[in-house]
């Protein structure tokens, strides 16, 4: 009999030794898996964080409205004044805002030049636009006579180009700065008759 319960008491001191060490065992299969799981995580997060917010692009520089405030034209001899009243937009999608020095719209006609618009330095919050006015004075002192203006005043109409270029630096977190720049090129069509500009086309 006490040999008997010598050995029972060996099998059970086993038994509990046995499932100490499953239990122990699935402890450390837990934790690996917790921590499987977490760098797996952590990895997405990261990437994610690299393609949304450290993610830097170009900002968008664009004319939104342009409205007439002057205007006289003549097909003989032929010319055009006008006063422009504009509006135009920089979209910042950064998660940093954009500092933005001075620069020129510049207007022309066939690829000559009839006017300018300046446009002061400034800043474009994060993920936000930037709205500005200016006006600009465009005549047809520089386009040759053997150009297409004079059929174009005759049918009322007259077709303008706008172009520039914005360069500044993004800044993220006051820690990552990148030189950035936004260009715009812009079509427009001025109605003569009505004095209003029909449309804008913005690329």
């Amino acid at each position: 009999m006490a040999g008997q319960s010598y050995e029972q008491r060996k099998t059970g001191t086993e038994s509990a030794a046995e499932a100490s060490k499953e239990l122990k065992r699935k402890k450390r299969m837990k934790l690996v898996v917790y921590a499987a799981a977490f760098a797996i995580l952590q990895t997405i997060v990261i990437l994610v964080f690299s393609l949304t917010v450290m993610r830097i692009r170009n900002p968008k520089f664009r004319l939104t409205s342009v409205t007439v405030e002057d205007l006289t034209a003549a097909p003989s001899p032929v010319s055009f004044n006008m006063k422009l009243s504009a509006q135009v937009a920089v979209k910042n999608s950064n998660f940093g805002h954009f500092k933005f020095d001075n620069t020129t719209i510049w207007f022309d006609y066939g690829g000559v030049g009839v006017g300018e618009a300046f446009v002061a330095k400034g800043r474009s919050k994060a993920r936000s636009t930037k709205k500005m006015n200016l006006t600009a004075e465009l005549n047809s002192n520089n386009i040759p006579n053997n150009s297409s203006l004079e059929s174009e005043i005759k049918a009322g109409f007259v077709a303008l180009t706008g172009h520039s270029k914005l360069s500044g630096k993004v800044q993220l977190m006051k820690l990552i700065k990148k030189k950035k720049s936004a260009e715009m090129n812009c079509a427009m069509l001025v109605n003569l008759v009505t004095r209003a500009v029909q449309y804008i086309n913005c690329q």
